[in-house]
Parts: C-alpha cells; structure tokens; sequence
C-alpha cells in the first residue's frame, strides 16, 4: 500500500459535486436522515447520473492515459457527508461510470474540510458553501459547484482532447489586495495603484498552489501536445494588466490564454475558449457563466465580505 500519494495532482470532490444527489437530498430535506439513509440502501444498485463536476473528473482521470501506468499524474478522491453505509451507492455509481476513485472519506454528516490537508489535495471540490470556506480558511484551494440550470441543453467540450481550465484573477490565483482598492476607491485609484506597482508582483491567492502544479504536470509536454490548458480571464485592462504578466513571469508558471475583458461580461469568452471548468470569486460572474460552463465559486476576498 501506498503510504502517500506523492507528488500527485490530488482533487478532492464531494458526492454531490460528482453525481446528482438533488432528488435523495429532497428526501432529507423533507423526511430527516433515517429516510435519506433507506432511500440510498434500497437504490445503492441504481447508479447515480453525472453531477456538475462529473466531466471535469473524467477528464482529469483520463490525464493519467497519457503517460506510465505506474506513476499517475492525478488522483481524485471522494470526500463525502455520507456514512459509510449510505456511501455504498456512491461507490458503486463510481464503479458503473467506470471511475478509477478509489479512496474516500465518509464523514456521517460532519463537515469533511479536514480531509482535504490529510489527503494532502491541490483543490477542493464542493456543493457546500460552508465545507468550501472551512478549506480556504486553512488554505486549500476550494469552489462551491454551482449546477447548470435545469433548462441548459449545454453539454460542455466532453469531445476535446485538452482539459481547458478557466481562472480569474483577483483573490482566485492572484490576492484580493489590488481588489480591495477598487471596491473602496473605485476604478481610477485602483488603475493609479496598479501602474504604480507594475513591477512589484503581487502576492498569492487561494489558487497558486493549484495552478503550479498543474503547471508542474504541463512541464512534461510540449505545448504543442499539452493535454491541460489554462487561461487568465479577468476584468482587468490596460494598465493593470503589466501587474499580472510580471507575476506570474516572477512565480515562473505559465498561462496559455489571458484575457484582459475590462469588465466585459465573461461567459461568451468562457464558450468561445471551450472552457471545462472557471473559477470567480464573483457570484455574478459565476451566475452568467454555470449554463455554459462548469463553474466554481470562490467565497474568498474582500467581494465575499
């Protein structure tokens, strides 16, 4: 047995970011968890359908095609309010979907935040705003899923090759501190500020750690053939933009794609780059994006408070 998972890229996911548990859910909502738990024992042979992260896994998963059979590049790793025993039908709708998850953690109803750190996970994926938050206050990258609306007929880039990541910039990769200007002082001084401190990088967000190591994962192919591909999507423009260039130059990690939108609005640029899967920390622009898009809120920063 494996006593770590090295130097893995490791997701962390909750059931109900993987698989649709909203029908299961109403029935504990309404009934209590004594009816929760029977519905899931009588239906734990009845495979559950895809969640709203469900295609971002099988992509990260399918990562580890692409190079030795004995050294993956990801694992993703089931974090779960479940019990054990209700947890049955989630790992047997893993194993119908032919998902290749195989460690887990089944917390019966308690907040399973402490299980990212032992499972030492680069990202934290969640239904649960309150589990999200626990994770990004001790300084995991995290996101609450948001599901596609029940009218979206969009099935997302399943067909692409690459795994096309989307992020914004202020207080996801990069800190609140240039925000934080702009919601006190407005546009002009937040712009005065940025051409000010062009060449002084900015400090790191909820999603450095993240970004480097897909970025590690990127090193070992040619950009022609790199399967992962990521993109810089924020409402900065000229000038502000010097600031974010020179950052990412000092961490040394490369973005694919920048788009400086200058407050544009972001889903038609998310469709037009084919993203599977933006992270904001902006519940508008995750509002506009989640029917086109996989998309991660991120409830960090000073546009949380």
């Amino acid at each position: 047995m494996a006593s770590s998972l090295g130097d893995k890229l490791v997701v962390a996911i909750s059931s109900t970011a993987l698989f649709d548990l909203q029908e299961s859910h109403q029935i504990f909502v309404e009934q209590g968890v004594q009816a929760y738990s029977s519905y899931q024992i009588e239906n734990e042979d009845k495979p559950l359908s895809p969640g709203a992260a469900f295609s971002l896994v099988k992509k990260l998963l399918a990562l580890n095609e692409q190079g030795s059979a004995a050294k993956p590049r990801v694992e993703v790793v089931l974090i779960s309010r479940n019990s054990a025993d209700t947890g049955l039908r989630i790992f047997n709708s893993i194993e119908a979907h032919n998902l290749t998850i195989t460690r887990a953690a089944f917390t019966g109803g308690r907040n399973p935040y402490q299980y990212v750190s032992a499972f030492h996970a680069h990202l934290f994926l969640s239904t649960n705003p309150e589990d999200v938050r626990k994770a990004l206050t001790s300084g995991y990258a995290a996101a609450t899923i948001m599901p596609k609306p029940k009218s979206s007929t969009t099935q997302g880039p399943d067909h692409q090759q690459e795994l096309k990541f989307a992020f914004d910039g202020d207080a996801v990769i990069f800190s609140d501190e240039a925000e934080k200007i702009y919601k006190k002082q407005g546009l002009d001084a937040f712009a005065k500020s940025e051409r000010a401190s062009a060449k002084s990088p900015l400090k790191g967000g909820p999603f450095k750690n993240f970004l480097a190591a897909l970025h590690q994962i990127q090193r070992d192919f040619s950009q022609e053939e790199c399967p992962i591909r990521t993109a810089l999507v924020t409402a900065r423009s000229a000038p502000a933009h010097e600031r974010v260039v020179r950052t990412l130059r000092s961490w040394d990690i490369r973005i694919d794609e920048a788009l400086f939108l200058g407050g544009l609005t972001k889903a038609d640029f998310l469709a037009a780059y084919g993203a599977d899967v933006f992270f904001d920390d902006q519940q508008d622009h995750c509002n506009s994006a989640q029917d086109l898009v996989a998309t991660g809120h991120v409830p960090h920063g000073v546009a949380n408070e």
